[in-house]
């Protein structure tokens, strides 16, 4: 019984997940692609949410990646909202070269779960170095 309730909760993470790609991560991609320095930027965003949910979450391995990806997301999310601010998607991709933290964090968020297989962690990078 406990499978089924933990499969219930990875879907609804990748729903959650799959609603933030649609709203940024389709274009913030795009643009990672394109604009100058942008991936680079986000490769660092990618590093420090992996340290975080791998090393500062008590039971991060043992937790299913998409969960992990989605709870974060949906913190970041909340904490905008708490201090009355709309998470609005830059125009084009010379917007994102001017991106907020919030953006690239949430963008970083979108581009992790592009590779996260269900009921795996987050995976660690050991090449890359901690950012956390």
């Amino acid at each position: 019984m406990i499978f089924v309730g933990v499969r219930r909760l990875e879907r609804s993470a990748r729903r959650a997940l799959d609603r933030l790609n649609e709203q940024l991560g389709t274009a913030g991609l795009v643009a990672a692609a394109t604009v100058p320095g942008l991936a680079a930027a986000l490769d660092q965003h990618e590093a420090a949410v992996r340290d975080i949910l791998t090393i500062g979450v008590e039971s991060g391995t043992a937790v299913a990646g998409v969960v992990l990806l989605a709870g974060y997301a949906r913190g970041i999310q909340d904490h905008l909202r708490e201090r009355g601010l709309a998470l609005t998607t830059p125009a084009d991709a010379a917007d994102w070269s001017t991106a907020s933290w919030f953006h690239m964090r949430l963008l970083a968020v979108c581009s992790m779960a592009r590779n996260v297989l269900p009921g795996h962690p987050v995976a660690r990078t050991p090449d890359l170095p901690s950012l956390a």
